[in-house]
């Protein structure tokens, strides 16, 4: 049943099927994620010396349904204790105090170019943390099977920020917007490189990026996704098909039935044309492609995410399941501003509670990955990587869109610190310091 805009403002968790602790039907394609177990330390110990207290924070966690002030204890990397009582100042080497904000797992971006020296429009995720508050990055097909390798080993291996990757269907990479659509010839589609590129690195790939755009296919239409698809199945039962939609050509039909459950669809709110949303209405094929268990994610970039075409679209149970930031030296010089908060923020002016737009920037993209235990949360044996915010209310703020449409709205996520592995980027800096 669709909702009217009042029903959805007041809907709390979205319509059809969205839970506080799952995206529907990641299965097909999802490497097993077992909980977290603390390494070096006994959270029980009652003497336990913490390298870093962050103290007296506003803790909002999805994955555990929580939210409440709490003491966060970290040790050798991990979170060591979440406790409602304050943990004594002589127990922590450092200690930062959070008091009055907004404290959550840190986030994990599943839609990004931290690729520097590999494409053109690559940034270096390290230095964007002041903005992004992202702990995880995914590198969304700026490498293909040709020069995986250089992103493996001087971008991925040389980040603080934790990065994964998809790799692009097109052996060169994505080519950006400096240079002819990396499809306009199909002969780059290399399936089999592909397909290698994907089982030989199974520790940082996720699967298999493509762009199906009119300026980037040409006359190749669906053919570069078909090998997108064939690349990851002959990879193994893991791997993943994460499909840029922009100016589809031909019908979006014929890209939406070619998603499997688990499947990504990014730009999935785009308004370069051919949208899921059509004459106001969901179109059959994405509402399929929901039902079925392909990921909706936001993908906002700097053309890529449109209010007129989101708003209706959740309304219709086309709810979203990632929400990403398609951050790339294009996009973060547009008006859109596309740093994960502001676009987590835009979500808040949509009308979504601040615990599912939480959700949708850590657990879910977390499980999406599915690589590393106890990621996206501040469970006791997870990653010690915490995002600490300011969560602004009122005055009014102006949310631009990529088409310039606008939306006002009072509540606003403002980075102030944040911690990967247990390391802050900046103050308190730790002795020795390592990366």
């Amino acid at each position: 049943m669709d909702l009217t805009r009042r029903d959805f403002l007041a809907s709390g968790p979205l319509a059809a099927g969205a839970t506080l602790t799952g995206t529907p039907a990641t299965t097909p394609v999802m490497l097993a994620q077992a909980g977290p177990t603390p390494r070096g330390f006994d959270p029980a110990d009652a003497t336990l010396k913490y390298d870093l207290v962050i103290a007296n924070a506003d803790v909002l966690d999805p994955s555990q349904r929580l939210r409440g002030k709490r003491d966060i204890g970290i040790k050798n990397g991990q979170i060591a204790a979440l406790s409602s009582t304050p943990l004594a100042a002589d127990r922590s080497a450092q200690r930062y105090d959070a008091a009055g904000k907004l404290t959550t797992p840190g986030l994990v971006d599943l839609h990004t170019h931290y690729g520097p020296l590999i494409g053109a429009i690559g940034l270096p995720a390290d230095e964007l943390v002041p903005i992004t508050a992202t702990t995880t990055g995914v590198s969304a097909g700026d490498a293909g099977a040709n020069n995986f390798g250089a992103l493996k080993h001087w971008v991925i291996g040389q980040a603080r920020t934790r990065l994964f990757a998809f790799v692009h269907i097109s052996s060169i990479g994505l080519s950006g917007g400096l240079a002819p659509g990396e499809m306009l010839n199909i002969d780059y589609a290399n399936v089999d490189a592909c397909a290698r590129a994907l089982a030989e690195n199974p520790d940082v790939v996720l699967g298999v990026k493509v762009r199906i755009t009119d300026n980037v296919v040409g006359q190749n239409g669906v053919e570069p996704l078909r090998r997108a698809r064939r690349a990851a199945e002959l990879a193994g039962k893991s791997f993943r098909v994460m499909c840029h939609i922009g100016a589809a050509p031909g019908s979006l039909a014929d890209v939406l039935d070619l998603l499997r459950p688990g499947d990504i669809l990014t730009h999935s709110y785009s308004g370069a044309g051919n949208n899921i949303v059509q004459n106001g209405q969901l179109i059959p094929a994405a509402k399929a492609a929901k039902q079925r268990g392909v990921i909706f994610d936001v993908g906002h970039g700097g053309g890529s995410f449109d209010f007129t075409v989101c708003e209706p679209a959740m309304m219709q149970g086309c709810h979203v399941d990632t929400i990403s930031s398609d951050i790339h030296a294009v996009s973060i010089n547009t008006p859109g501003y596309p740093t994960l908060p502001w676009v987590m923020s835009k979500f808040l002016a949509l009308g979504l509670p601040l615990e599912e737009v939480v959700q949708r920037a850590t657990i879910e993209p977390a499980k999406i990955i599915g690589r590393v235990p106890g990621l996206g949360t501040l469970a006791v044996g997870a990653p010690a990587d915490v995002a600490i915010f300011d969560y602004v209310d009122g005055p009014s703020v102006e949310f631009v869109d990529t088409r310039n449409n606008k939306k006002s709205g009072t509540k606003k996520l403002v980075p102030v610190l944040t911690v990967k592995d247990g390391r802050p980027f900046g103050r308190p800096y730790p002795i020795p310091f390592r990366y």
